[in-house]
């Protein structure tokens, strides 16, 4: 229901305030205002994105956690949507979310409300705790190759090697 009434809210709020900006200082400067934000913010998005994409693939690379990247990542993206839209508060709220402390702070306090849950990870009710990842079993199939390929049955005709697996 509240995303109802922000879908409300902030059409008046814009309207409001391109009434209230263009008394004080026209209607040209303003439409100029609004177009120079679009710019501005199009192109810082497209900067801080790249850094953020940036940082994405490194968390990956090094097996850190990407959650904290991919939030910067999406709010960046967040703040573009809102920078190309035309209004001084959605224009104010997307500056604001290309600062990365103001980032920050925004994803500690989404956090504080967010309750992160394993589905699937935790013990059965039947068994004992047990950490989720690392429980010292590994699952896996297995095939025991030859190891001279003269040993090895011959190859269906119609079929082409994998790539994988010539010899």
């Amino acid at each position: 229901m509240w995303l109802f009434w922000l879908f409300i809210a902030i059409p008046i709020i814009e309207i409001a305030l391109f009434i209230q900006v263009g008394g004080l200082i026209g209607l040209w400067p303003t439409l100029a205002l609004v177009l120079l934000s679009a710019v501005i913010g199009t192109a810082l998005m497209r900067s801080q994105g790249a850094k953020a994409w940036i940082e994405i693939q490194r968390s990956f690379n090094e097996l850190r956690d990407p959650t904290a990247p991919i939030a910067h990542g999406a709010m960046i993206l967040l703040a573009g949507v809102l920078l190309l839209t035309p209004g001084f508060f959605t224009d104010t709220i997307g500056i604001l979310l290309l600062i990365p402390a103001f980032r920050n702070w925004a994803m500690r306090q989404i956090g504080k409300r967010v309750q992160v849950t394993h589905v699937g990870m935790g013990p059965r009710p039947h068994e004992p705790h047990r950490p989720p990842y690392d429980d010292g079993v590994i699952d896996a199939d297995y095939v025991v190759e030859p190891d001279e390929p003269s040993a090895m049955p011959p190859r269906p005709s119609n079929r082409r090697p994998s790539g994988w697996t010539q010899h």
